[in-house]
């Protein structure tokens, strides 16, 4: 049975052992069912059923690694605000044109004086120049504000890092 969260999306069920597995991938950046049992306690038979059954039901979607963007050169962060013209159904239109201009990495949809939301970590002024260009170009867009990030004080890429995992338990534990 799937439970429904306030954005609509269907909530999986789980329990404790799925929640502190999900911490330590989160922790340790590691979905190695030995590494898991190390730093859990839970048998790596359990283990590797558990995330087998995470994987099913959406929970897990991947087992990339994470990549540092300033040694790649992507040292740049850009976080852009955008104004669009209100019609019905231009979240999604403008949204999608938004998420198809090249470098950005992702689009938000908000509450408030700002439409959108965009992030983008790029190597120069150039490309920034062009993101925004590109964001211009898009015919519902009014206006736009972006910004650079002189210092990153947080960059949490997995937000099960920022929880105590008693938080998460009480939380998300059916």
């Amino acid at each position: 049975m799937f439970a429904q969260s306030l954005d609509g999306i269907q909530k999986s069920p789980m329990d404790e052992k799925d929640i502190q597995i999900l911490t330590t991938i989160a922790k340790d950046g590691t979905a190695s069912p030995d590494e898991i049992e190390d730093a859990t306690g839970i048998p790596k038979s359990t283990v590797h059923y558990r995330l087998n059954q995470l994987r099913e039901s959406g929970v897990i979607t991947n087992d990339l690694y994470n990549i540092d963007l300033k040694k790649v050169g992507l040292s740049i962060t850009l976080i852009s605000e955008i104004w669009a013209e209100f019609e019905e159904g231009y979240h999604e239109s403008v949204g999608e044109k938004l998420a198809a201009v090249e470098g950005v990495n992702q689009v938000y949809f908000t509450m408030g004086d700002t439409d959108f939301v965009a992030i983008a970590h790029v190597a120069n002024r150039e490309m920034v120049e062009s993101l925004v260009e590109d964001y211009e170009a898009i015919e519902e867009i009014e206006r736009t504000s972006s910004k650079f990030v002189i210092t990153t004080v947080k960059d949490e890429q997995n937000p099960l890092n920022d929880f105590e995992i008693e938080t998460l338990i009480e939380a998300l534990a059916d």
